[in-house]
């Protein structure tokens, strides 16, 4: 490319652009990370279906996440200089082929392979894609543009098991992956067609970067997060069929209960960002506590919908609003390279996702699900505790 069609590109993406760009990457974000967890609303239906067990079923949640987690920072960067329109486009097409062959699965081997190779790409796409939005936007309007896509993954993160719920109960689970089948096709074509061709963004030195990984203070705040989120999901993987063996709700109204889960969420994610940056560290102990309340809130209250209610609400509150603070956490302890403090919380996050499943689905086996919720909560107090020694151990300006 000469200089004068990249000084005439680079003018060219600073130009604010029309809010359908910005929209259309907020939607292909929430189809991307609705794949990935989506699929925690299937498992009693598929479980039934290909006659697994259900513990066994949501060992699909650990292979996706910890793929992610392995595969994605080094994806990422393999992939950093490849230009972002064709990269999305092609990264939207194989999440539509491996969704339409999940739906075509005719046992859990086809299935894991299915969840595997989307796993793949999961990282790169969300990585780069707050990155494209300020490219779309221009300097001037990067913040905003951000927002809005990560506001498409937010509500991936809340509604995707509610969604995946009653598309099962509506649709059937295989019509659910055939629906996200067409949406990714959908979404690849709309970039397709409406997103200019944008340059991958120059990258940093990497020496600079990976510097954080001798801090022990970066390393603790990681290690954090994936304490979190393994007891975070130790018990929320499981949600839908505690709702139905222990509640009793009939499975028609388990997706509806799970998307008030979820829209109450919403309101926890808001506010997360809201209190994390008085104090990271502070705002995810006491955030860890309500998430203790609500899990073990919801087990006692499992007889009366009223208050069962009131503790889901408690524990979506808590939980959701731990997605913003342990990410605007670690990014801060990671300052000097926040792209990559980024990256590094979400492994973190998809560790903690897979070591939750195995946990919940290993004391579902040898305790009963009743136990999801104690196990859950003796590790959130571990995270708990792993924060307020970390809290100690610096001043308090930075706690």
């Amino acid at each position: 490319m000469n200089t004068s069609t990249l000084t005439a590109g680079t003018a060219e993406l600073d130009k604010p652009r029309s809010g359908l760009q910005i929209a259309i990457m907020a939607v292909a974000a929430f189809v991307i990370v609705t794949t990935e967890y989506l699929i925690l609303g299937l498992l009693p239906a598929l479980a039934q279906d290909l006659k697994i067990s259900i513990s066994a079923a949501g060992q699909l949640v650990t292979l996706f996440a910890f793929t992610v987690m392995l595969f994605g920072p080094f994806l990422t960067a393999r992939l950093s200089h490849v230009g972002r329109k064709g990269l999305f486009v092609a990264i939207l097409l194989v999440f539509g082929a491996s969704n339409a062959l999940a739906a075509l699965s005719a046992n859990i081997w086809v299935l894991a392979l299915a969840r595997f190779i989307p796993a793949l790409m999961l990282p790169v796409f969300w990585g780069t894609a707050s990155e494209t939005a300020g490219q779309l936007a221009g300097p001037k309007n990067a913040g905003r543009a951000v927002a809005k896509v990560y506001l498409g993954i937010s509500a991936a993160l809340v509604f995707g098991i509610p969604l995946g719920t009653l598309a099962a109960d509506t649709f059937g689970w295989r019509n659910t992956f055939w629906i996200l089948c067409g949406l990714s096709v959908l979404m690849a074509a709309m970039i397709q067609t409406f997103m200019p061709t944008l340059p991958a963004p120059a990258t940093k030195a990497g020496e600079q970067q990976t510097a954080i990984f001798k801090d022990r203070r970066f390393l603790a705040h990681v290690a954090l997060s994936v304490l979190v989120f393994t007891a975070m999901f130790t018990a929320y993987t499981y949600l839908a069929d505690m709702l139905e063996r222990l509640a009793g709700i009939p499975a028609a109204q388990v997706g509806w209960w799970l998307m008030g889960f979820g829209a109450v969420g919403m309101i926890g994610n808001w506010i997360g960002g809201r209190v994390v940056d008085g104090s990271p560290l502070g705002s995810t102990v006491v955030f860890l506590l309500l998430l203790i309340g609500g899990m073990l809130a919801t087990l006692l209250a499992v007889g009366s919908h009223a208050w069962l209610a009131l503790a889901l609400a408690v524990w979506g509150l808590a939980y959701t609003a731990l997605f913003p603070i342990c990410q605007v956490r670690v990014m801060k302890a990671g300052s000097s390279a926040q792209a990559l403090a980024a990256s590094m919380n979400i492994s973190a996050a998809n560790a903690g996702t897979g070591l939750g499943a195995i946990a919940g689905g290993a004391a579902i086996h040898q305790i009963g699900l009743p136990s999801l919720s104690f196990l859950a909560a003796g590790i959130a107090v571990l995270a708990i505790v792993l924060a307020l020694a970390m809290a100690r151990a610096r001043p308090a300006t930075a706690r």
